[in-house]
């Protein structure tokens, strides 16, 4: 039987697989339906979604700015990137 509304558990922990795509398909439908019913996750979903967009435009050579090596020249020297 399902819960009430007000005593769901909250899904944050799973939000951050769920933008992503890595949650099982039962985790998957739990955050869905969830997201469905409580605005505070709902909210926190939609920041996350906006994050992974960001996160996105960043390229190699933005994160790469400043520094000296490139990740072949430490890879290449048997250090790890």
């Amino acid at each position: 039987m399902p819960l009430p509304h007000d005593e769901e558990p909250h899904v944050r922990l799973l939000l951050g697989a769920y933008v992503l795509g890595g949650l099982t398909a039962g985790e998957e439908r739990q955050a869905s339906g969830h997201l469905q019913v409580c605005d505070a996750c709902r909210t926190e979903y939609l920041e996350l979604v906006e994050v992974q967009g960001l996160l996105s435009l960043i390229t190699e050579a933005d994160l790469l700015d400043g520094f000296d090596e490139t990740p072949s020249e430490i890879d290449g020297r048997g250090g790890s990137v």
